[in-house]
């Protein structure tokens, strides 16, 4: 197989997967390394596909889908409800970021699709690996969401405005 060919197996994987694919399942499906995969990623990223890096693996964007940022302020011991009630709405987070006074925009991608997504997540902020970037800023932070519609959207506002987590 040559690099075209995987490159275009590699997007072939990604359109069809539900959940983010790692770099090595893709060097394990394809025969390939990592390294390989990373470049073919950098390839593809330039050649206008819209691929996400999570700490999951890969994330092809998906054409259908719309997105909306929503700026929250919560506690800490709210993160999974806040989480929750985005993914249960039919909501992806796609990231979090802040506004930094001195730093400007600090950003991390997520990828939270389901509630394992948030408890895998919570886990790792309790157990004190990571912290989240709110912290920064006074609890302040935005967070873009994908959804199949503006429907979906606009519940996921309503939701989070019911639970005072939505500051607008």
């Amino acid at each position: 197989m040559n690099a075209d060919e995987r490159r275009k197996l590699i997007i072939d994987i990604l359109s069809k997967s539900e959940e983010a694919v790692s770099g090595s399942e893709l060097a394990k499906q394809l025969n390939v390394s990592r390294q390989v995969i990373v470049q073919d990623i950098a390839i593809l990223r330039a050649s206008d596909y819209k691929i996400f890096s999570t700490h999951k693996g890969y994330i092809l964007n998906k054409a259908n889908e719309v997105k909306r940022i929503f700026k929250v302020r919560h506690s800490d011991e709210q993160i999974a409800d806040e989480l929750y009630t985005i993914v249960d709405a039919g909501g992806r987070i796609l990231d979090v970021f802040v506004n930094h006074n001195m730093y400007g925009e600090i950003r991390a991608n997520l990828y939270i699709a389901t509630r394992k997504d948030v408890d895998d997540f919570v886990n790792q902020l309790t157990s004190g690996k990571i912290s989240p970037l709110k912290i920064l800023t006074d609890d302040y932070h935005y967070h873009t969401v994908a959804a199949d519609s503006e429907d979906v959207l606009n519940i996921i506002a309503e939701e989070l405005k019911k639970k005072k987590y939505l500051n607008v």
